[in-house]
């Protein structure tokens, strides 16, 4: 099978993989519950090309994420709920609709003030709608303050938009500080589940200590996502430092005790804090 530049391709290598006894093994055991968090991981993928400015990265990560949809629209086709073509379908009418100043039938312009106030509107007739085609044991029961807040965010992310929607109504701390004690009350509730080795517990624990921290980074206007990605970015870069003293040393880190490793860690900090200083200095 070749490439091709027509969608129709990838549809057929998707469902190909897909094929029992002739497919590929690893793609026929997946499902969608599996997959989700590749989909996940292909869209920050996405970001993170963005970020870095590079556009030959973005079109190949592009092509990973498209894979994600071709992907989970053949298991549904498979399952005769619906096909790629119906994703298509579907995307384009919503868009056709929600951009009445863009593609109305009779002439008019609207204003950009208004575009977002009518995408709004037209959202909330289709949300009214898919709510109305739902069998009667599929409605919910009652209506939560919390239900518009979006299940398919990244979890910090909705983590601080389910605190932002429960602060509404008071249901919040007064005090970052008040924040910071619950940190620390959930610190020991981890503790204490280690104490008894149960990892259920543990884990969820630990969940409610990374909700605590969320909660501190809204109170204190810090993004957490963006928080977290400068943190992984400075731990590389001091990792990075252990890396290359043991490689100037002619060592690997296999080679090296953690004592040797922690003590190279505390050098990259006091590099990093004596760049800084220099940054600030140039400023003035």
């Amino acid at each position: 099978m070749t490439p091709s530049r027509d969608i129709s391709r990838l549809i057929e290598i998707m469902a190909a993989l897909r094929t029992p006894v002739t497919g590929c093994p690893w793609d026929l055991e997946q499902d969608f519950s599996t997959i989700a968090p590749y989909t996940i991981e292909e869209a920050y993928e996405v970001v993170d090309a963005i970020d870095r400015g590079d556009l030959d990265d973005l079109r190949e990560e592009l092509g990973d994420l498209l894979l994600q949809v071709v992907f989970h629209a053949q298991m549904a086709s498979e399952q005769n709920a619906f096909a790629f073509g119906d994703v298509v379908e579907a995307i384009t009418r919503k868009m056709i609709r929600r951009h009445p100043h863009v593609f109305a039938d009779k002439e008019g312009n609207l204003a950009s003030s208004h575009v977002k106030e009518v995408w709004d509107r037209i959202k909330a007739e289709e949300k009214a709608e898919r709510a109305a085609r739902r069998p009667p044991e599929a409605s919910p029961p009652h209506k939560s303050l919390l239900s518009g807040v979006k299940a398919g965010q990244p979890a910090l992310t909705r983590a601080m938009e389910l605190q932002r929607k429960a602060s509404t109504v008071g249901f919040d701390w007064n005090d970052p500080r008040a924040v910071l004690r619950k940190i620390r009350e959930e610190a020991d509730e981890i503790e204490a589940a280690l104490d008894r080795n149960d990892k259920e517990e543990i884990a969820e624990e630990t969940g409610d200590l990374m909700f605590a921290l969320v909660n501190l980074a809204r109170h204190v206007d810090a993004d957490p996502e963006a928080a977290l990605r400068a943190t992984n970015a400075k731990f590389e870069r001091r990792f990075a430092y252990i890396e290359r003293a043991l490689a100037a040393q002619g060592r690997t880190l296999e080679q090296a005790s953690l004592a040797e490793m922690d003590a190279l860690w505390n050098e990259a900090k006091g590099d990093v804090n004596a760049a800084s200083e220099g940054r600030k200095e140039g400023r003035r």
